[in-house]
């Protein structure tokens, strides 16, 4: 039998990793400076997440939810005490995408409607659902396409405003910071704009910090720096660190009944074990300091190279725009230099996305490297 190939690979496989850096197969080491798609928070093989993990699998790896599991209870009261939403309730859940799936139905239930409102550029996953509220054709099969969406352009106020005259909306869902299109911020006037469209209508207000939360902006979710509370939000990626694990933040004005939601491995006991072992680094550790500050620094610093067009984001969330095109920039700093990155939003577009531990020694070999890869390129008459 043969892998069903949809991914391009690279050449290299990756065997161990150790805080921000991981290893090959040869044993050559490389600077992580993606993360795994924003899911190495705490770093790789971090001493807490690895007792934890191996501690658990030594008791009880999993069992269903239909018997009570202490780890949830433990893990609901950590991620409410650190996150900012302490009166919210949590469903647990495996992905990013089954949380948004999630998400969407509970807003559908709660409000009667089924009109959803996304934006330009969103990324919210690969199934059914989730597709729908993805501003992306290309993934979207004709399965897919007996959803009532309303796309907006993103932080077009006035577009927003027209949008929910014409409409009434079950839910809008929204990036704390749009990841897959590039690193787009979403204006903070524009989310509190949001906000008060979606309570007076009565709608659903979802937050997607798949990406950007767990302090990778600075904040502990993105959309926190406007001033805001969403209804419900959407978490995944670097809550487990690695171990997949996803869940819903769900305001306490929606109502639970037995069956409205459900699923087989969501919430295990290895899932809450990695989860857990999350929130206590946040919580004993300034990472989140760490983040913006070293965020603001590197930010600054790739701004000045030459061959640098545009930097955006916030924190460790962070995508530039290169003269020459990302595929090979990203190619020659992995083969030469030993720097993983990753792409999207555009031919130009490298985006930036390390464990939450980078330090100003690793971002300033990140800087000189992308400097050196974009100084080769050049040479060779590369460009955008």
């Amino acid at each position: 039998m043969k892998l069903f190939d949809v991914y391009p690979r690279y050449e290299t496989e990756l065997v161990r990793g150790e805080d921000v850096h991981v290893w090959d197969a040869s044993g050559r080491r490389y600077l992580d400076c993606y993360g795994g798609h924003a899911v190495i928070s705490i770093g790789h093989a971090h001493p807490r997440f690895i007792r934890r993990i191996n501690e658990q699998l030594s008791r009880l790896p999993f069992y269903s939810n239909a018997f009570p599991n202490a780890l949830q209870e433990e893990y609901a009261q950590a991620l409410g005490a650190i996150s900012g939403y302490p009166e919210h309730q949590l469903f647990l859940c495996n992905s990013g995408a089954e949380a948004n799936e999630n998400a969407l139905k509970l807003a559908s239930f709660h409000t009667g409607r089924q009109t959803v409102l996304a934006f330009t550029g969103a990324f919210h996953g690969r199934t059914s659902g989730a597709i729908a509220v993805t501003d992306n054709a290309s993934i979207r099969a004709p399965f897919n396409t007996g959803h009532d969406v309303v796309f907006v352009p993103l932080n077009d106020s006035d577009a927003l405003e027209k949008a929910f005259a014409r409409h009434a909306f079950a839910a809008a869902i929204i990036e704390g910071m749009q990841g897959v299109a590039g690193i787009r911020e979403v204006d903070a006037q524009f989310l509190a704009l949001l906000r008060d469209r979606c309570s007076a209508q009565g709608a659903v207000l979802i937050l997607d910090e798949v990406q950007s939360g767990f302090g990778r902006t600075g904040h502990f979710f993105a959309h926190q720096r406007a001033g805001i509370t969403a209804d419900i939000v959407t978490i995944a990626k670097g809550m487990g660190n690695g171990y997949p694990v996803a869940g819903v933040l769900i305001t306490p004005s929606i109502k639970a009944s037995h069956g409205l939601l459900g699923t087989t491995f969501g919430g295990g006991q290895l899932a809450c074990a990695a989860a857990l072992a999350v929130v206590e680094v946040l919580a004993e550790q300034p990472l989140q300091e760490n983040v913006a500050e070293i965020g603001s620094w590197l930010t600054s610093r790739l701004a000045a190279i030459e061959g640098v067009r545009e930097v955006r984001g916030s924190g460790l969330m962070i995508g530039f725009d290169a003269a020459v095109p990302a595929k090979d920039l990203r190619a020659l700093l992995l083969y030469e230099h030993a720097v993983l990155t990753g792409g999207g939003g555009g031919a130009a577009t490298v985006r930036l996305l390390p464990p939450l531990t980078l330090t100003k020694e690793h971002a300033t070999e990140l800087s000189i490297a992308v400097a050196a890869a974009l100084q080769q390129l050049h040479a060779q008459g590369e460009s955008v």
